[in-house]
């Protein structure tokens, strides 16, 4: 795994290099489909290289979705720290899950067979509903009932994104309607 040290590095550094192609190759084939070869070799290094910076496939699975979660966020801040409407959050929230669809199924996957995939997920979701908190501008919200929103979000999110509910017949409207209800309930 990255140590704090690593995960400081500049942007062009060799290990945000690697994660930068992972995090290419997991979106473009998957988890399954990608190999630490490919991922070296895509970032401009020999296959070597890549067991220097990480452990194995899952580690800089690991380190790509910390690095997605850090994007999301810096795609939703600005928009929190303007004021911007629910619907401009939804949105951007659709949007940011829509450019990840295959990585995001891996991880949903991954999170129900790989032990250190749910516990980096588990982490990622508590600091998220730290977030939560902290837009709300209310720290004594109850832990349990931002928790659940998020999953709400968080689940809806990635249905509308994959197209779920199209898939049934149906269209997108109540679910993004209720995406920005539950952000209002967040924001208060």
């Amino acid at each position: 795994m990255l140590s704090k040290a690593t995960s400081a590095l500049p942007q062009t550094s060799t290990a945000s290099l690697l994660v930068a192609a992972a995090m290419a190759e997991f979106n473009e084939h998957g988890f399954g489909g990608t190999d630490t070869n490919r991922i070296a070799r895509r970032a401009g290094f020999a296959p070597q290289t890549f067991y220097r910076w990480f452990k194995d496939k899952t580690d800089v699975f690991i380190a790509a979705y910390r690095a997605w979660w850090a994007e999301e966020e810096s795609v939703l801040e600005p928009l929190l720290a303007q004021g911007a409407p629910n619907a401009a959050l939804v949105e951007a929230g659709i949007a940011h899950h829509r450019r990840y669809l295959l990585f995001r199924r891996s991880l949903r996957l991954l999170s129900l067979e790989d032990e250190a995939v749910r516990k980096a997920r588990a982490t990622s979701r508590l600091h998220q509903v730290e977030r939560m908190r902290v837009w709300a501008g209310q720290p004594d919200a109850s832990t349990d009932d931002l928790a659940i929103m998020f999953f709400k979000l968080e689940r809806l999110t990635d249905a509308v994104a994959e197209g779920e509910l199209a898939d049934m017949g149906l269209t997108e409207d109540a679910a993004r309607a209720e995406l920005a209800r539950i952000i209002a309930g967040v924001r208060g």
